[in-house]
């Protein structure tokens, strides 16, 4: 098991799922803005890329999810996170590990309760109907200066 603050093996998803280090795939440049004299000289930029639906141990309701959910961000089939935030590589990689298992974790939960509807309260319906008559009989004493 690599330690919490390494930027490389198994990563943990949720409880059931852990990516395996095989199926992530890293790649290095060049960051924009600011950076002093290493600026061109450190590749601190890092995208981490997984093909989501070619996990092992998804369900097929969660490969329908995270194919549905994460549509718009595949680009053939592969999801790529890109951080750039940190000077040092090392913790653009940590922070590229983190995002990508929670746009995973986000991806594979399950949707929310469907809403229970209800009827309105009687009293709701009284208030509601009353302030109709309230506000007609306001517009209906406008009228006139005949």
């Amino acid at each position: 098991m690599p330690a919490p603050d390494d930027a490389s093996g198994d990563l943990p998803v949720t409880g059931s799922l852990v990516v395996p280090a095989a199926a992530l795939s890293w790649r290095f440049s060049r960051s924009s803005g600011p950076g002093g004299q290493g600026v061109n000289t450190a590749d601190s930029r890092v995208e981490l890329s997984v093909s989501p639906l070619e996990l092992p141990g998804l369900s097929e309701a969660q490969r329908s999810r995270v194919q549905q959910r994460l549509g718009g961000r595949l680009s053939d089939g592969v999801l790529t996170i890109a951080a750039a935030e940190h000077r040092q590589q090392l913790r653009n990689r940590q922070a590229a590990r983190e995002r990508l298992a929670a746009v995973l974790r986000a991806a594979l939960a399950p949707p929310p309760p469907a809403r229970r509807r209800t009827k309105p309260t009687r009293g709701s319906q009284e208030r509601r109907i009353a302030e109709k008559k309230r506000r007609g009989e306001l517009k209906r004493r406008r009228g006139g200066w005949d």
